[in-house]
């Protein structure tokens, strides 16, 4: 079905994997962590037990790389019998540090589609992660002015989007999401009356893949984000 833009006064981006590379640096540490623990177990083993314990500890973490690096050392402990070494232990940290010294890079055409849109619409960010981590990308980024609102959330569920959309005074029916993950950006967008438009990203996370996708289309699946252009036509100044 043809999904209708007409309405959209305000758009809202998820940030990672939407407006820079994120999952890749993870899926970069898993490998070095199941390289380092290749004594103890197979990595089809470290990356299953890694991923357990990752989900048993979202709702103490939350979302982002400090979480990560919590729940890496809690499987070497465990895939090791608490025999691992203090050398190893503190190698695990660092490559979490060195995961939150990233650079930020950019996704291409991000900067081309703010530039075009920040004119006709009001734009936010919404995602998830940890705060000062989510903080630190956004002010190197350098796209910090192109935006109204920025907002990192514990979790990306109907009710996450419906309060604060309505903190914020934003009607559902003119507010259109763009995000790379079916599970966090888009579904819940959809369920609650709101667009969306997903453009996934070549690698996604365990957690947030779905197995079977809207069937109604209610929509728009892009490959890149500067197709947004082709569709999204503004007709109202921002409010």
């Amino acid at each position: 079905m043809e999904v209708d833009f007409s309405n959209i006064k305000v758009v809202g981006f998820d940030a990672d994997d939407t407006l820079w590379v994120n999952e890749t640096y993870f899926r970069e540490t898993e490998e070095k962590f199941a390289a380092l623990l290749e004594g103890y177990e197979t990595k089809n083993k470290i990356d299953q037990e890694l991923f357990k314990i990752e989900m048993n500890n979202l709702n103490l973490y939350g979302y982002g790389i400090k979480g990560f690096m919590l729940s890496m050392i809690e499987t070497a402990l465990s895939v090791s019998n608490n025999t691992i070494s203090q050398a190893d232990l503190t190698e695990i940290l660092n490559h979490g540090k060195a995961m939150l010294l990233k650079p930020v890079e950019l996704l291409e055409g991000v900067t081309e589609v703010l530039e075009k849109l920040q004119s006709k619409y009001r734009l936010i960010v919404l995602t998830k992660g940890d705060l000062l981590d989510q903080e630190r990308k956004i002010k190197e980024s350098g796209l910090s002015t192109y935006f109204h609102h920025v907002e990192v959330l514990s979790d990306k569920k109907e009710s996450n989007y419906l309060n604060l959309l309505d903190n914020l005074k934003i009607d559902v029916s003119e507010f259109l999401m763009i995000g790379n993950s079916l599970k966090s950006d888009v579904l819940p967008i959809v369920n609650i009356g709101a667009k969306a438009i997903h453009i996934p990203f070549h690698t996604t996370w365990q957690h947030e893949q779905v197995a079977i996708e809207n069937k109604t289309r209610e929509y728009l699946k892009l490959n890149k984000l500067t197709e947004v252009l082709d569709y999204l036509k503004p007709q109202y100044a921002a409010q």
